[in-house]
């Protein structure tokens, strides 16, 4: 047996299981796992020296940063189960070794299976996140209700009500459509916000390209004559605006088909209008109050911040920000806080006497 690296002094029992970890938080963690994480970080200082001391192991590995298949016509379903950023890494226990292997075997391993024809249909009470028959990934905000119909020909999605974000896998034989009241947005490897809020819908554009029409409808002499309000049939869609990434509109869903206003959208609007999206939340020496302002964002459950002495209370720590729960127990694991709960449903943090 090799002689213990000097990098990793503690027992191979924490070193495996902190490189575990590791792994399991760059693939993603549900909330029940954080939670788990959560419960082994707070066990034992010998738990938290060990994550801390493998995570500054890692870099990005900008490489492969959003990764999607380009290099056929059908796309591999298995390779997009998540949109999650991969790592470079310069030292690894043997567990996270073996991990990257079987990563790697994942992502490029040949497949011909085709998808076949799909009808879906997903509502969300909270934040959720599907993986399509085709690979493409569809993350849905509170209160979002979308119909998935696939065909040989044509990926089509109506989104009903709410809003969505769409990282489509990339396939021109299949063009990838979002309708919405009379706008289809049109894409075919890309990635894009629609948002139906009353009477209008907003698309934004954060990689690639799409089109977004409207399609009319022609009240026709013999449907008038027959008394009929409805449309006969509607034409062809007309093409409205292309637009690229960093790109926004706001269209009226039932107006007279018009040019629409297309926005520049910088890097910190695009994040503050995704904002509702779960992400892993890195606090490098952030104040309590910010974090929890945070959260508070994101969350419809609600923070608030009992003694004024907490509000500069250091935080360091990653954590998924729909994990409210996991937030306040790694406080009062770990940082000398106790909680209140109020009929109102908040969570006031004090500091323990």
């Amino acid at each position: 047996m090799n002689a213990p690296d000097p990098q990793f002094p503690l027992n191979d029992t924490i070193e495996s299981a902190a490189a575990e970890w590791l792994v399991r938080h760059d693939r993603g963690l549900t909330p029940a796992q954080q939670d788990e994480f959560l419960s082994w970080l707070t066990a034992s200082a010998a738990h938290r020296e060990s994550f801390e001391r493998h995570r500054g192991m890692w870099g990005d590995f900008n490489a492969l940063k959003q990764w999607r298949p380009e290099h056929g016509t059908v796309p591999n379903p298995d390779l997009l189960a998540r949109h999650r950023r991969p790592f470079a890494w310069r030292w690894a226990a043997p567990a996270l070794l073996a991990a990257a292997a079987v990563a790697l075997l994942l992502v490029w391993s040949p497949t011909t299976r085709a998808p076949g024809h799909a009808t879906l249909a997903f509502e969300a009470a909270t934040y959720r996140q599907e993986t399509l028959p085709d690979g493409s990934v569809l993350d849905l905000n509170r209160g979002a209700h979308v119909v998935v119909q696939f065909s040989a020909a044509e990926r089509r999605v109506l989104l009903v009500q709410g809003e969505a974000q769409f990282a489509v896998a990339k396939n021109p034989a299949r063009p990838f459509v979002v309708r919405a009241g009379g706008v289809e947005v049109r894409a075919v490897g890309t990635a894009f916000n629609v948002k139906l809020a009353g009477p209008n819908l907003e698309v934004l554009v954060t990689e690639g390209t799409v089109h977004v029409s409207q399609q009319r409808v022609v009240v026709t002499a013999s449907s008038m004559a027959s008394g009929a309000t409805a449309a006969s049939a509607p034409t062809d869609p007309t093409v409205l605006a292309a637009l690229t990434a960093g790109q926004r509109t706001v269209i009226p869903v039932a107006a007279v088909i018009a040019p629409p206003v297309v926005m520049q959208t910088s890097g910190p609007e695009i994040a503050q209008l995704l904002d509702w999206q779960p992400r892993l939340l890195d606090f490098d020496s952030a104040p309590l109050a910010e974090v929890v302002e945070t959260f508070n964002r994101r969350n419809p459950q609600r923070l608030v911040i009992g003694d004024e002495e907490l509000r500069a209370l250091t935080i360091v720590a990653s954590i998924r920000s729909d994990n409210v729960e996991g937030f306040v127990r790694l406080l009062e694991g770990t940082m000398g806080v106790r909680t209140e709960r109020t009929t109102a449903g908040e969570i006031v943090l004090r500091r323990a006497r």
